[in-house]
């Protein structure tokens, strides 16, 4: 059972024949631009589904809901309007962006509104909460292949680790900091907070974990 564990240990990025050798490569092979859309898809289709789950979206799912709700925009439009906003505070922290870190903004944002068309949330609260943890995984999958790719942080990542290197304070509080920040004003406008947002905090760490295992196998 222990064994079965050990993707919980993972403590640095693998490397594959498909990755970047640097985050800025901005003529990285073909296989490395197929795999990064792969796993942004994959992260995109994650955050739809919880969000057709209507149990409780991730934390900045919850903004870019509210921030639907206000003004009308479809939330993967609005997913997109908060990715500039945060990519223009990246010119305050000093971070630079790279091909993985364009891509992220708009290959989620497309498909987070997809599923929408096709599917309807589930009728039993069980099936509600199963497609909630299927969710997590996926998004948790889509993470893995997308950082081993190796072409940039997405921006809410880069926002991330330029408050960090700023402010001298730990990454768990920083991130910890941004996302209760972005709930919080995410609630306020109307976006879905629920026992979803809670297993997504909670599940993600894990899940990006087994989705850095899944992809250094195979």
């Amino acid at each position: 059972m222990i064994s079965r564990l050990n993707f919980l240990k993972i403590n640095k990025i693998p490397t594959k024949s498909w990755s970047s050798n640097s985050p800025l490569n901005f003529k990285p092979k073909i296989k490395t631009l197929f795999f990064l859309s792969i796993g942004l898809i994959c992260f995109g289709l994650g955050e739809a589904l919880i969000l057709i789950s209507s149990t409780g979206n991730s934390p900045w799912l919850v903004f870019s809901e509210g921030l639907s709700i206000k003004t009308g925009l479809s939330v993967g439009t609005a997913t997109f309007f908060i990715s500039l906003v945060v990519l223009f505070l990246w010119i305050f922290l000093k971070q630079k962006p790279g091909i993985g870190t364009f891509l992220n903004v708009f290959i989620i944002s497309v498909v987070i509104d997809l599923p929408s068309f096709y599917f309807d949330p589930p009728s039993s609260i069980y099936s509600k909460y199963l497609l909630t943890v299927f969710s997590v995984l996926l998004v948790g999958l889509g993470s893995g292949i997308y950082l081993v790719a190796n072409l940039g942080p997405g921006p809410r990542d880069g926002l991330m680790t330029g408050f960090t290197r700023i402010t001298g304070y730990p990454i768990s509080f920083i991130r910890a900091s941004i996302e209760l920040t972005v709930v919080i004003i995410g609630w306020y406008l109307g976006g879905t907070v629920g026992l979803g947002t809670l297993i997504f905090a909670f599940g993600i760490g894990p899940a990006v974990a087994l989705g850095l295992s899944i992809v250094r196998k195979f």
